[in-house]
């Protein structure tokens, strides 16, 4: 079972104004059995190429929504367990305005938790590169 996201203590209900000043955020996902978790980066966009037009080159993509709302983690693990029904709850620790703060901050999170080396935790790799001007405003 998946719980619904949750920010600062309470359910996350975002506005469409809110969705369109933030590009993501960095969640945690814990185990309601064990308390084991997960952190991970979500963004609320994706983008999808529209097909050419006749006789036209078209490179302008469409904004749309992700699967946010429903997401539960991109590790294999935690989606073995969702379906093998595991309980999980959902948190937002940070909002982010861009793709690139949401890179530095989940970094940031899974290196001060030691995700890697501590056994509570589902992490089992990170993956960083970030640039300094896509997190300086």
């Amino acid at each position: 079972m998946i719980h619904e996201w949750s920010y600062q203590g309470k359910t996350f209900l975002p506005t469409d104004e809110l969705l369109e000043s933030y590009q993501g955020f960095v969640y945690c996902l814990m185990n309601l059995k064990n308390g084991k978790k997960y952190i991970g980066k979500k963004f609320f966009w994706s983008s999808r190429k529209l097909p050419p037009l006749k006789g036209k080159k078209r490179k302008r993509v469409s904004r749309v929504e992700s699967n946010w709302r429903d997401y539960c983690g991109s590790s294999e693990t935690v989606q073995t367990l969702i379906e093998e029904g595991a309980s999980f709850e959902r948190e937002i620790l940070r909002l982010c305005q861009t793709k690139g703060e949401c890179s530095y901050y989940e970094a940031k999170l899974q290196f001060e938790h030691d995700v890697l080396l501590n056994d509570m935790y589902y992490n089992e790799f990170i993956g960083c590169k970030i640039h300094a001007k896509h997190i300086k405003s």
